[in-house]
């Protein structure tokens, strides 16, 4: 093999490899970035279809009903804790260090994201609360489905929608 070959055959086996290696770090870096939504049963029993647990110390995104009567507010600081339900009767507590959105109350729709820290348990980063009265976000609005039975400011049960 004459020296013009070699070089253009090393030139390609590097540029192979610089590709393979940008690819390959793109790909981590976005798998490592990526929130998934679940909703309380989902984290505690897995996907449906799936079977897909979170692990612990995993980023997700967790969506659902605030349980009317969970929240627990610390009177010297921004820390409040509250459950969410999905209309299955399972509940995953939520904690949160930071101040809540303004249409935050119990009993309507939120996601939250953050951190498994155990089972069942979710240190949120992030609250995100509907902004009106008939909006609800569209993976908590699914995930409930037909388990959906809209409450009123009081928490009691008004007609499903």
């Amino acid at each position: 093999m004459n020296s013009r070959r070699k070089k253009r055959l090393t030139l390609a086996i590097a540029l192979i490899a610089g590709v393979v290696a940008v690819t390959s770090l793109l790909l981590y870096a976005l798998n490592s970035n990526m929130n998934l939504f679940f909703t309380p049963s989902e984290i505690l029993h897995g996907k449906p279809d799936t079977g897909i647990k979170p692990t612990i110390g995993q980023r997700i995104r967790v969506g659902g009903m605030v349980t009317v009567g969970s929240m627990k507010r610390d009177p010297d600081s921004l820390y409040v804790e509250f459950a969410i339900h999905d209309g299955s009767g399972e509940e995953v507590i939520i904690t949160y260090d930071d101040l809540l959105p303004d249409l935050f109350r119990e009993g309507q729709g939120i996601v939250a994201q953050g951190v498994l820290s155990s089972a069942g348990r979710i240190e949120a980063t992030e609250v995100l609360a509907k902004h009106d009265e008939n909006y609800m976000p569209p993976e908590v609005a699914e995930a409930m489905g037909k388990n959906y039975k809209k409450l009123d400011y009081t928490g009691k049960q008004l007609s499903q929608q």
